[in-house]
């Protein structure tokens, strides 16, 4: 099966695109048919991850493990079913008037876990929040292209553009653009004015309009959310959720056959067969948007010659760490944009695997005798995929330290630049070549909005720029793909795979959707007896 789902990958490029938000309908298809009564027992569901959130502000935080606890507490305006098509969700619909104004007409029954009102102020106060220099909002590069947020009436809004973008319906979806309470923000900005730091107070008191509300927070232990009853559209069917931090994944597949997890993700390939052989439990596979890859930070010696970065990528089997790493279930990259991004292109050249052409470069480079390096990871993949890279490079007489970090320390040091290189990765949330490119390689970007490569090429800047203010679909298209070549050669990262999402189910649990990006849906998650 997995090996059938990495061809088909190859196949599938959605012209899409995807946020973490899903309609409130529609299963996942996964036991369809079947007549089985639900369980009595959807009081509590307990999710293993790897770590907590890093901050439960939606303009603050953009990893992984943020984001799949934050899109339960939150709503966007336009939000992503479940067959990856855009539709509203607190917005009731939506047109654009012309080439750079949208407008929004909102639902009129919502409210906010605090009982405040949901209107077109509220969008205002958001989109302002997330776009003002003072906040510093990590999330600002998904609306730097807004002008202006006009309030129409009580329930219609209208958001101006500075230049013509087709796919603003789509950075609404993501969760940067989940709406937060006034009085979270306004509390915050009360924050900033006492001394406090920016994007502090949202975090300590993340107050939403979704299906689930905060109970309790206990950072690198677990968050509880309860649902929400008075929520304004269909609820979901636990009582609670129990996200717990679960570093080890060895403890992780023990909880899951054990019935003290319900869910856990990730799931490593070599325990799929475990899993899938034991009568607990079950791994289910999703098609993935994400691409792993190793940062260097072009501003560190000798990272900052080309050709050095150039050396590194040849001397890299992708294919065997797949192969050999992996159980040969992610798809080797390419480039930067996995095959279900709209954006992807079959045309680009690659850097091919060539050891002894990478130590000619280095000699010519003057590098024949080699250097150390440090790189930074985070996990246990990240981990092995550097043990496995520290290996391909020792030919170049390169030495590699591997430090692993907790996820906030490792976001912290390489959104400062202080490191050599990482192991990491990058879900395109949307879905669209924009969000896959934009953030880790236009110069802007630089940082914790996702160029931790701290990348500067003027030339990509400008395709990436005219990209995002055209309306022509095959201009875009075309203009992404000579990006996408220069990135390449110019090696800013070396892009290993492109992942297939594994996440461990109890063999009770049904109706689990995960989108490409790898966010998990669970308001129509359900325990069957």
């Amino acid at each position: 099966m997995l090996n059938i789902m990495r061809k088909l990958s190859l196949l599938l490029v959605l012209l899409v695109v995807l946020v973490a938000c899903a309609s409130e309908g529609g299963e996942s298809g996964e036991g369809e048919g079947n007549q089985i009564e639900e369980s009595d027992d959807n009081e509590e569901l307990v999710v293993d991850l790897d770590s907590t959130p890093s901050s439960l502000d939606p303009h603050a935080a953009n990893d992984g493990i943020s984001l799949y606890v934050m899109t339960n507490i939150y709503d966007t305006l336009v939000q992503m079913n479940q067959d990856l098509e855009l539709e509203p969700s607190l917005a009731k619909s939506y047109e654009q008037v012309d080439e750079t104004t949208w407008e929004f007409k909102l639902r009129e029954d919502v409210t906010f876990h605090d009982g405040e009102v949901f209107n077109a102020e509220v969008v205002k106060m958001n989109l302002d929040r997330v776009l003002d220099p003072d906040v510093g909002a990590p999330l600002s590069f998904l609306f730097d292209m807004i002008e202006e947020v006009e309030v129409i009436n009580d329930y219609t809004v209208q958001i101006h553009t500075q230049y013509p973008f087709s796919a603003l319906p789509a950075h609404l979806a993501h969760p940067g653009g989940h709406m937060i309470s006034p009085k979270s923000i306004e509390a915050d900005y009360e924050g900033m004015e006492n001394g406090e730091n920016p994007l502090t107070a949202v975090n300590e008191n993340p107050v939403g309009t979704g299906y689930y509300e905060l109970e309790e927070h206990n950072s690198g232990e677990n968050v509880i959310l309860t649902k929400n009853e008075d929520y304004w559209g269909e609820n979901p069917n636990f009582k609670r959720i129990i996200f717990k931090a679960v570093p080890e994944e060895s403890s992780r597949v023990s909880e899951l056959l054990t019935d003290e997890a319900d869910i856990i993700y990730p799931v490593n390939t070599d325990k799929v067969n475990s899993i899938n052989e034991s009568e607990e439990g079950r791994v289910k596979e999703s098609e993935s948007a994400s691409m792993s890859y190793l940062g260097f930070n072009v501003e560190k010696e000798p990272l900052n010659n080309r050709q050095v970065r150039r050396a590194i990528n040849m001397a890299i089997d992708k294919e065997a760490l797949v192969e050999g790493l992996m159980s040969g279930v992610p798809l080797p990259a390419i480039g930067p944009l996995a095959p279900t991004v709209n954006g992807y292109s079959e045309d680009l050249e690659s850097i091919d695997h060539n050891v002894e052409q990478a130590q000619q470069i280095l000699e010519e480079e003057g590098y024949e005798e080699g250097f150390s390096l440090d790189v930074y990871v985070y996990d246990k993949t990240t981990a092995d995929s550097a043990v496995y890279i520290q290996s391909e490079l020792e030919e170049l007489n390169i030495e590699l330290n591997i430090e692993q970090l907790g996820i906030g320390a490792y976001l912290d040091l390489t959104a400062q630049g202080e490191h050599d290189m990482l192991v990491g990765s990058w879900g395109t949330v949307t879905l669209d070549a924009d969000y896959g490119l934009y953030p880790m390689f236009h110069s802007e970007s630089a940082g914790s909005a996702g160029n931790r490569s701290f990348f500067s090429n003027e030339e990509v800047d400008q395709l990436l720029e005219k990209a995002r203010q055209s309306n022509d679909e095959e201009e875009r298209l075309e203009l992404y793909e000579e990006a996408q070549q220069i990135i390449i050669d110019e090696s800013p990262i070396v892009p290993l795979y492109h992942s297939v999402l594994l996440a461990g189910l109890s063999e009770d649990i049904e109706g689990f959707f995960q989108y490409p990006s790898s966010f998990p849906y669970l308001k129509n998650v359900k325990k069957i007896e």
